[in-house]
């Protein structure tokens, strides 16, 4: 439990450190560059999130197509 609430926190701490020398450099005040370059870090750390599940998905549709023909090469080829 502790465990999570420290990765929590860790990742409020966290932000992407060019979008906000960029934002400082346009204009933007610190507390607004700041509190952008953490939102970007929550959708990066979502973005992530979405690519392993869509690999281990794609595990799984292979897995599940090497297996169906397996089987199909089986009930077909007894019948030879």
């Amino acid at each position: 439990m502790n465990i999570e609430i420290l990765e929590q926190v860790r990742k409020k701490d966290m932000m992407i450190e060019e979008l906000y020398d960029a934002l400082i450099e346009a204009g933007t005040s610190e507390a607004k560059a700041r509190a952008a370059a953490r939102a970007m870090t929550n959708y990066e750390s979502r973005i992530s999130k979405i690519e392993s599940d869509i690999n281990l998905l794609r595990w799984m549709v292979g897995f599940n197509l090497a297996m169906t023909v397996a089987i199909l090469f089986r009930v077909f080829s007894s019948h030879l």
